[in-house]
């Protein structure tokens, strides 16, 4: 299991709590979160409740403020370990039409512009069939970002997205 360190005030000050396992719910343990250490494993951050709202993928490290993890606010409510991160081999499908139709386009390494390599902007639904990913709304690894295990996702609902647009995307690894 991973182990992350959530704190109330920038800098890592402030009431502090410890997680090392999904939490649904961490509404009673602080109000607000402006600073991160991930001391080991790679975790997806959600803002409200119950893994909803926007998310955050982090890896061990040091995060001193919101913006460290390109956080729109310090607004953070639910947690989960990434467990799917070890391993050899990474592989992701993206379709441009929704339930797997339409041009499809495979990859297995980072992309920091989905346009440049594939010559469209949106994808509808994707397959990860190998590792673990983040998709981002941006190109160079910014906007919201999109957690992706393996598994199916007829929708770009599915995995979270209020629209298909998409920028960019990489593979999470832990460091």
């Amino acid at each position: 299991m991973g182990k992350i360190v959530f704190y109330e005030d920038k800098n890592f000050r402030g009431r502090n709590y410890e997680c090392a396992s999904d939490s649904a719910d961490l509404s009673s343990y602080f109000s607000r979160c402006n600073s991160i250490k991930v001391e080991s494993g790679c975790w997806v951050l959600y803002e409200r409740p119950s893994y909803a709202g926007y998310q955050y993928v982090l890896s061990p490290g040091e995060y001193p403020d919101h913006q460290h993890w390109m956080g729109f606010s310090d607004s953070i409510r639910s947690c989960r370990f990434i467990r799917n991160v070890y391993g050899k081999s990474w592989k992701i499908r993206f379709y441009d039409k929704q339930g797997f139709g339409g041009q499809a386009a495979e990859w297995i390494e980072d992309c920091p512009s989905i346009y440049e390599a594939f010559k469209f902007r949106e994808f509808r639904s994707c397959v990860v069939m190998d590792g673990a990913w983040v998709l981002y709304e941006q190109p160079d690894y910014h906007g919201h970002q999109y957690f992706l295990e393996r598994g199916e996702y007829p929708s770009y609902t599915d995995w979270g997205a209020n629209s298909p647009s998409a920028g960019s995307f990489r593979k999470i690894t832990e460091f």
